[in-house]
């Protein structure tokens, strides 16, 4: 396993793990928003713990002994430093606090259009694709793309347990958010705003 293939294994200990733990915590918010310490601890182990577990167990398959080509080298760091880019958007416009779910946890929050969502919904799915898109350029092996087809598709079911959630808690003001801003393809025209001329994001 050469340095890049670190590198790959780090990018998908930190990603890899994220639609596990949304498995964990959206389907039974209502039971975790009164147990939010064990909401956390089950997450964590139930999303981490195994990814951890299957990258020690089948790193021989899934990074390769020897250095890729250059230009998926290129390709490869080119897009974790855009999943970089997103990443701190993200956490500039809604916190940690935010990102780990304490919001869905709380019951509370709000909708805002601001920043990066006023342009997309998903960013930080987005971003994380990107950096698994990385890691896989830099692993370069076939098993390692099939985990990125598999994490897009548990991703995309994720997604859609999180916007029932955001759906439930927020009602008419997410749907209006929801047609006013897409889902994954980021729109730039002029930023979304209220009926009053609030603008909003999702917090």
């Amino acid at each position: 396993m050469t340095f890049l293939g670190w590198i790959a294994a780090v990018i998908l200990f930190l990603q890899l793990p994220i639609p596990l733990y949304w498995f964990v915590m959206h389907p039974q918010v209502d039971y975790w928003r009164s147990h939010r310490k064990a909401g956390y601890i089950t997450g964590l182990l139930l999303s981490w713990l195994p990814v951890s577990v299957l990258l020690v167990v089948f790193r021989r398959d899934l990074f390769r002994a020897t250095w890729p080509p250059v230009w998926e080298i290129a390709a490869g760091f080119t897009l974790i430093i855009c999943e970089l880019w997103i990443f701190r958007r993200v956490h500039k416009d809604l916190g940690t606090k935010r990102l780990i779910g304490q919001t869905e946890l709380s019951g509370g929050g709000q909708i805002e259009h601001r920043g990066i969502y006023a342009r997309i919904r998903h960013p930080r799915y987005i971003g994380s694709f990107l950096a698994i898109l990385g890691a896989c350029f830099l692993a370069g092996t076939r098993a390692i793309w099939v985990v990125a087809a598999v994490w897009l598709a548990l991703t995309r079911i994720a997604i859609a347990l999180e916007e029932r959630e955001l759906h439930n808690r927020f009602g008419v003001s997410y749907e209006e958010y929801c047609r006013r801003v897409p889902r994954f393809v980021p729109s730039f025209a002029k930023a979304a705003e209220t009926a009053d001329g609030e603008k909003f994001r999702i917090e």
